[in-house]
């Protein structure tokens, strides 16, 4: 079992982060965040995250216009912004991820099978985007995830010409306490749970 400590930080005390410290965020802390997100589990390892760090000025202004108004300061000022898209060809890196079945691919790839290959990979990056929240705490650093965009324009913005598309996009660095809300509510297990 892992301390109070790191149950605090990466759970219980972790906040959504709505303004930041002008504190940079490296790239090793970069790499540090995606060493650990990368061994969360994905359906035969399928892993279709794809993340683009965006940490210039020139990258920022071209996410500007796709953000909704509540999300332009908090993205413009965030140390990093992480672009978590998922993977739409996936499958393509199947032999290599899921090597012990060859047929694999086969259960994702054709037109067919699209909406199954959409499907798991929204799920799996939307997982993958969770597993980089909880690395991105473990390693000291705060988030601040949103919805809340054109996705078409991010998808414009950075993975033209790709596959990729936007799930969501998290803020990284160091977060400015003064910034952050009340701590809303959450359910109870009795409201949310039911053991069978």
């Amino acid at each position: 079992m892992v301390d109070d400590v790191f149950l605090d930080r990466v759970f219980r005390k972790g906040r959504s982060q709505n303004g930041w410290l002008n504190e940079p965020v490296s790239d090793e802390q970069l790499k540090q965040v995606y060493e650990l997100m990368k061994w969360g589990p994905t359906s035969v390892n399928c892993s279709p995250a794809r993340i683009v760090f965006v940490r210039s000025e020139s990258g920022k202004a071209k996410l500007k216009d796709a953000l909704s108004p509540g999300n332009v300061d908090k993205c413009m000022t965030a140390p990093v912004l992480a672009v978590i898209g998922y993977e739409t060809r996936f499958y393509d890196d199947l032999p290599r991820l899921f090597p012990h079945n060859p047929a694999v691919k086969s259960w994702f790839e054709g037109a067919e099978k699209s909406d199954f290959a959409e499907t798991t990979a929204f799920r799996n990056g939307t997982l993958q985007g969770g597993y980089l929240i909880a690395a991105a705490r473990a390693v000291g650093l705060d988030c601040g995830p949103m919805s809340g965009f054109d996705n078409a324009k991010v998808d414009a913005a950075v993975f033209t010409g790709t596959s990729i598309k936007s799930n969501f996009i998290c803020g990284l660095g160091r977060g400015d306490s003064t910034r952050v809300f009340p701590r809303s509510p959450r359910l109870s297990f009795e409201e949310v749970c039911k053991v069978i």
